[in-house]
């Protein structure tokens, strides 16, 4: 049953004179992204009664490829088990801009018809990624500030002003009829945001005075001891940079990192440093951003990336992206000299103004490496204090626990280990373990009047995107290009006739990525003796059927011992058998 006070605000109360759900009905949580993993948050919730069916969705995130995932641009959620629910989401909420809860609002939208209800900032960054995948004229977008309260199906939603390391971050109070949930998005209780608006601690404990049912909180830095320390610590830093760098200072960081771009500028203002943006999603954000007033950056300092080879080192500042060393980003291109623009040279300072996220920490050392090779200074997270976390750590969290105080708990954004110790946490703190419940992306959690059950878990999974391409990338062909990329292939084109089955020409072996052929002259010739010898032997066993269409696999399958047998290695082996 929805549980009220006296502290109920009155627009509240006036939608809730109205409030008939009823409290029979069932209320399911079913988690798609970021349970079990740092990446692709997006939470689908559902009331459901005999006579109705409303859904909303809580963003729509996307997961940057681990190294060992070949070619994949990014991975969004895997909602197509449930895609034939769609037509019960009366709206998508999306807690703040970046691209773990934003990436893959095109690849959702597509498939949902419903408004999208966020803040002024995430709506501009929303716009450039609905723009580009042509669904903006699609689409309607509702713009919504701290305190709103919005009606969508049996929710009464509430946004709360919160911090994190970018701005216009809410978290949620949502009434259904079942009672109180509240989302804290991601968060930090930063008492001197770069913005000048610390969290709405007010809103926070007025929603706990109410009696709050179910509780979504951030686990990233559970195990991080103490507090997050201010996004305002950035500016020292920044400040001592500046003042040594005798050349050009490069700064990578998130394109939808607003309030990190306005500390970078700030400083370049400070210093008399001209700024120049380049990679594409930094390019439109930062425009969006000046549009929108969210990022103070006066025309008379900006200088296109064209145009920098005009201006003297010691007067330019570049904002990049690729701090993930994403190999087709900015600052990767830099790194190995293939951007068009920009090469690195001795006296250039680069700031990584991010930290490795878990599964990338390989292709940031590579890219860090490199720089270093062309003669930059590198600073990044670890070895000078360029960047602070967005997420809450230890204390906070049970400063978070203790404000709400829910009935009931469930821990989200974080790897399992993550989402254990929180439920950990909050069990130290008072909470009876039944009531913290931990589950997985794709596990159901259903509430009813009497309590709660866990459902078996649907059918999911990684959905890679790569190009155009959604989803036609899966495990197997991950398989294959692993396999070529450690061990290449070998193509082996055979010419028979069509009358006797003889071979007409000798075996042509092509190869890539497994020999340099000049230096392995004899283990092809070898290998095109095998050839012949599996053809001879393949006609005397079948006769008159020397035609079997097996043949190729009796070359590739020879030829897999053969080199394996010679080198150790085993290459993906393609045999290709014409009849003339």
């Amino acid at each position: 049953m929805t549980r009220t006070s006296s502290t109920v605000q009155p627009v509240i109360q006036q939608l809730m004179q109205n409030y008939d759900y009823g409290d029979d009905g069932e209320l399911t949580i079913l988690p798609l992204g970021g349970l079990g993993e740092i990446g692709k948050n997006m939470m689908y919730i559902e009331y459901a009664t005999d006579d109705s069916c409303d859904a909303i969705i809580i963003d729509t995130g996307i997961m940057f490829p681990e190294n060992d995932m070949l070619g994949i641009d990014y991975i969004i959620p895997d909602f197509q088990a449930i895609v034939d629910r769609f037509q019960h989401v009366r709206g998508v909420i999306i807690t703040h801009g970046h691209e773990d809860h934003t990436g893959a609002i095109a690849h959702v939208m597509d498939k949902v018809n419903a408004p999208i209800y966020t803040a002024q900032l995430t709506r501009g960054l929303i716009e450039v990624k609905l723009r580009s995948a042509r669904l903006i004229d699609q689409v309607t977008l509702v713009t919504v500030h701290p305190n709103d309260t919005v009606k969508i199906g049996p929710f009464i939603v509430e946004f709360v002003h919160m911090c994190h390391s970018i701005p216009d971050s809410l978290g949620l109070g949502i009434t259904t009829p079942l009672g109180l949930i509240f989302h804290s998005g991601d968060f930090k209780f930063d008492h001197t945001p770069v913005d000048e608006k610390p969290p709405d601690f007010a809103k926070l404990a007025e929603l706990a005075s109410r009696g709050v049912l179910l509780m979504f909180a951030d686990s990233t830095n559970v195990n991080v001891p103490g507090w997050t320390p201010s996004e305002q610590v950035i500016d020292q830093a920044f400040e001592e940079v500046f003042e040594e760098a005798e050349g050009r200072i490069i700064v990578s960081t998130f394109a939808s990192l607003i309030s990190r771009i306005q500390q970078v500028v700030n400083a370049a203002k400070r210093h008399n440093r001209k700024v120049a943006v380049t990679g594409h999603s930094m390019v439109e954000n930062v425009k969006m951003a000046r549009r929108l007033g969210y990022l103070d950056l006066p025309d008379t300092m900006m200088i296109d990336i064209g145009q920098i080879n005009r201006t003297p080192h010691k007067e330019l500042v570049i904002l990049t992206t690729g701090t993930q060393g994403e190999p087709s980003a900015a600052l990767s291109r830099m790194s190995v000299g293939t951007h068009r623009n920009i090469d690195i040279v001795p006296g250039d300072t680069v700031i990584m103004s991010a930290q490795s996220i878990p599964g990338n920490e390989e292709l940031v050392s590579r890219t860090i490496n490199k720089l270093f090779q062309r003669g930059a200074n590198v600073l990044y997270y670890g070895v000078a204090a360029v960047h602070v976390s967005g997420h809450a750590a230890r204390e906070e969290l049970k400063l978070l626990h203790n404000l709400i105080r829910p009935q009931y708990f469930v821990p989200v954004h974080g790897e399992l280990r993550h989402l254990r110790a929180h439920a950990e946490l909050a069990q130290s703190l008072g909470m009876p373990k039944k009531n913290t419940v931990v589950v997985e992306n794709g596990t159901p959690l259903t509430f009813t009047k009497d309590g709660y059950r866990v459902g078996e878990r649907i059918p999911g999974g990684y959905v890679f995107v790569d190009g155009s391409g959604v989803g036609d990338v899966g495990p197997a062909v991950m398989r294959d290009r692993e396999v070529l990329g450690a061990s290449g292939f070998v193509i082996v084109n055979v010419v028979i006739d069509e009358e006797t089955n003889e071979l007409i020409y000798d075996p042509l072996i092509l190869s890539r990525g497994f020999v340099y052929l000049r230096e392995a002259e004899e283990l092809l010739s070898g290998a095109a003796d095998e050839v012949e010898r599996v053809v001879d032997k393949h006609n005397r066993n079948n006769g008159s059927n020397g035609r079997s269409p097996s043949l190729s696999n009796e070359i590739e399958r020879a030829l897999d011992k053969y080199i394996y047998k010679a080198t150790h290695r085993r290459p993906m082996i393609f045999a290709i058998v014409n009849r003339v």
